[in-house]
């Protein structure tokens, strides 16, 4: 039997080609953190999240999305790898063709993050502040409790977007609108 022996601080690009384990994890500042796994209500909304955003985001070729806590690379030196639940990248960032393995060179413009009943809200704020200083222009953390979802953008205040509102990212996705009760049907 082989016994993997890791260094003290992994990089990202480590952490990327480590063996699947069975265990959601993410790299955070060289370290490797388990994460819970979701219960299934959190992956229900993920999908209806990421079916939504797909469904559309094909119609118009304007990109890609993905889902599964897909890696986004947040920080170098020591670098920390976060698993987003539902990203989105454009074609202008990431050509069509294939997929590259491995990390991404770049970082989705819009993330969305389902709060887990063990999730904290000022560990969600902290991962939503992390996303945007790397470059992400929107974070939105959806709250199924409350079925409500918090926009977060570079400079600006957050947003909370409830029951009677759409979810809009004009700048990102011009045209795309869903109200937000659909997200948790």
């Amino acid at each position: 039997m082989s016994v993997l022996t890791l260094p003290a601080l992994l990089s990202a690009e480590e952490f990327a080609r480590l063996p699947e384990n069975g265990v959601a994890r993410e790299l955070v500042r060289g370290q490797i953190v388990d994460v819970p796994m979701p219960n299934f209500k959190h992956g229900y909304i993920c999908m209806n999240i990421g079916g939504i955003l797909r469904e559309w985001v094909k119609s118009t070729s304007m990109g890609r999305v993905m889902s599964n806590d897909s890696f986004v690379r947040t920080q170098r030196g020591p670098d920390t790898v976060r698993g987003a639940d539902i990203c989105y990248v454009s074609y202008v960032l990431l050509p069509a063709g294939q997929l590259p393995d491995g990390l991404l060179d770049v970082v989705p413009e819009l993330i969305f993050e389902v709060r887990s009943p063990s999730d904290r809200w000022n560990k969600l704020v902290a991962k939503a502040t992390e996303y945007i200083e790397a470059g992400v222009r929107v974070v939105a953390i959806v709250d199924p409790k409350d079925q409500s979802i918090s926009i977060f953008r570079p400079d600006e205040k957050a947003v909370l977007l409830k029951e009677e509102d759409a979810f809009t990212v004009p700048d990102l996705l011009p045209g795309f609108s869903v109200p937000l009760p659909q997200f948790f049907e």
